[in-house]
């Protein structure tokens, strides 16, 4: 199977820098941000934000991760590492790798929804735009035209790459 290259690890860095950024201008108020990354590299591209914050802003991060069945979302249930009722009223930033039909994201957001937050955003560092479902990401990373047939895979480690396959 050929694949491409679409970043690598330094350009990945700048965009999560990049979004870090965009995040705290459009957060400057707040007291508190919980960041919550759909397992399982979206709880990576969390953590990394997270640091990166912490590094322009003082304002308390709570990170946690979200699981879920992303093929069968209903059959499973939704599992969610941060206790819900701290986040009533607050901002909750909702962060996966790579948006393609909106189905996890959605599936993601409506069970963060039941803790009433006064917002949702979203991040992703990579968005295809194939969507299903009516979600969009507030901050991407790089948005890319793809064919449907193909794929793109973002591996994070000590050299973080992203693929399209």
């Amino acid at each position: 199977m050929n694949k491409s290259k679409i970043l690598n690890h330094e350009q990945i860095q700048q965009k999560i820098v990049r979004i870090a950024y965009q995040i705290v201008e459009n957060n400057i108020e707040e007291k508190s941000l919980y960041f919550v990354g759909v397992e399982p590299r979206g709880s990576i591209l969390c953590d990394r934000l997270a640091t990166e914050v912490n590094k322009i802003n003082s304002a308390k991060i709570e990170s946690g991760t979200i699981k879920l069945d992303k093929d069968h979302p209903l059959e499973k249930d939704v599992q969610c590492s941060l206790d819900l009722t701290e986040t009533k009223n607050k901002t909750i930033i909702l962060i996966d790798d790579v948006l393609n039909t909106g189905k996890a994201l959605i599936y993601a957001a409506n069970h963060l929804l039941q803790s009433e937050p006064k917002s949702i955003q979203t991040v992703t560092l990579i968005d295809r735009r194939h969507r299903l479902f009516p979600i969009r990401a507030d901050y991407v990373g790089l948005t890319l035209a793809t064919t449907l047939q193909e794929h793109i895979s973002v591996e994070f480690g000590d050299e973080d790459i992203a693929w399209l396959k």
